[in-house]
């Protein structure tokens, strides 16, 4: 089965697929560049193919080719640092990248294992993968998330349970691609909508947009819709009916302003990349627009005694790949937990209450303060080093560095540490506050308490 055959097989090639800037692009058009870039990608040898393209027309074409060319995708998001591109093609074992032109640039592969579970390619391959996607870009404790055919159809059924997308609707489309492609495309696709791509994050350009092509459904991270909220021209969006918020909890703030901007309230959601689309807020959002709602049809939610977050149904991931973890193995009878901890009301509203782990949400961006630290050490002069998320009104949360120097007299030069992390981590991820403490908390084992 290849879930790019499936949609285009539904499709109507009469109706419009994408628009970009002043470019229109039927289902028809876009079948055929599609079938025009795959050809040429099923004469490469390699079975997982990289994506290095910014949002964009041409993003589409080519994600959906390398898929349909039989390959496993594996997007390359623009903000990974040289070692952090280069360790998903290591993982990943990449045999080919195709660029934002649809050049084709093949490489030598193999994938690379871990501990004692190296991973072959007749493994993998048995899985009918789709797709690859790190949770996130940090070394030692994201994990590459495999994505089959199937699963990945699944996962956009049952998360269309809840969204009711259908031919009608215009999703205007503001997110990376490289992050969001697979399931919230996709699920546009083959519910026959047309993506409204806006490469703009002005607020202003997305509104104009919006309201140009009579856009009908917005989804995105409350970053995106805490702009939107602050865009003063005065303009209405009257087409938009539905306008979703996930990646990040949504600040109370955050839905007021927006709910009186446009006299629409947001639909906040539990987004999981492991899982799709599980919770969504459909029952009460303006009663309640700080919570993620309760499971769709096909999904279960549950919270162990501690308050984390389990859930189960359709469209689960298919396996880790380092170290390599089937579906079986990684679910507690079916349940998988999010990492996130919530707490349920009466009505069976669920409401996120902060991560399990110490995971930093940076506008919707996810980086883990260990990966930041293991960077910092490398600096000349620090003895110890603790990094953590500092609330941030706009953006959620930003990385703080806490730093014990060697010698307190001579601390490190602020601009050596800045430099180093910029050549090591993507923006998003660079401490935004560096302080230096005489000392940090230790466990008995020597642990920096969190």
């Amino acid at each position: 089965m290849n879930i790019v055959e499936h949609i285009f097989e539904k499709a109507d090639r009469r109706a419009i697929a994408l628009i970009c800037a002043d470019e229109e692009i039927s289902y028809g058009e876009l079948i055929s560049r599609t079938d025009a870039a795959a050809a040429r990608i099923a004469t490469c040898a390699a079975e997982r193919v990289a994506l290095d393209c910014p949002n964009g027309v041409a993003h589409v074409v080519f994600a959906l080719a390398i898929v349909r060319a039989g390959k496993c995708l594996i997007p390359l998001a623009s903000e990974l640092a040289p070692p952090e591109r280069e360790r998903v093609l290591r993982e990943t074992g990449v045999g080919a990248i195709v660029d934002a032109c649809g050049e084709i640039v093949t490489q030598a592969s193999g994938l690379c294992g871990t501990g004692e579970t190296p991973v072959s390619r007749a493994r993998l391959a048995a899985l009918n993968p789709a797709f690859i996607r790190f949770s996130s870009g940090t070394t030692g404790t994201s994990k590459g998330i495999v994505i089959s055919h199937e699963t990945l159809l699944a996962r956009v059924i049952a998360a269309n349970r809840g969204l009711g997308i259908g031919p009608a609707d215009r999703v205007v489309w503001i997110l990376p691609m490289a992050h969001h492609f697979a399931v919230s495309i996709m699920l546009y696709l083959l519910h026959g909508a047309t993506t409204i791509i806006e490469n703009s994050h002005l607020a202003e350009d997305v509104l104009s947009a919006g309201i140009k092509h009579v856009g009908t459904v917005l989804y995105g991270a409350p970053f995106h819709h805490a702009l939107l909220a602050a865009e003063d021209s005065g303009r209405a969006w009257s087409s938009l009916r539905l306008a979703v918020s996930t990646a990040a909890a949504l600040p109370a703030a955050t839905a007021e302003a927006f709910l009186a901007r446009f006299g629409l309230p947001l639909t906040q959601g539990l987004g999981v990349i492991e899982v799709g689309l599980p919770l969504l807020n459909l029952h009460a959002t303006r009663e309640k627009p700080g919570s993620i709602g309760r499971p769709l049809p096909d999904y279960e939610a549950r919270l162990d005694g501690d308050g984390a977050l389990l859930v189960r149904g359709p469209g689960m991931l298919d396996a880790y790949l380092h170290p390599w973890r089937t579906r079986d193995a990684i679910m507690e009878e079916g349940w998988f937990r999010t990492g996130d901890l919530a707490r349920v009301d009466a009505d069976g509203d669920y409401f996120l209450q902060g991560r399990a782990s110490s995971v930093i949400n940076v506008a919707g961006l996810k980086c883990f303060p260990e990966e930041i630290e293991t960077v910092l050490a490398q600096c000349a002069g620090v003895k110890l080093v603790r990094v953590s998320g500092r609330p941030h009104p706009k953006v959620g949360a930003v990385p703080l560095a806490e730093i014990v120097p060697v010698d307190p007299s001579t601390p490190p030069k602020l601009s050596a540490l800045i430099g180093h992390c910029r050549s090591q981590l993507a923006r998003y991820k660079l401490p935004v506050e560096f302080r230096f403490v005489d000392g940090l908390p230790l466990t008995a084992s020597g642990k920096i308490k969190r």
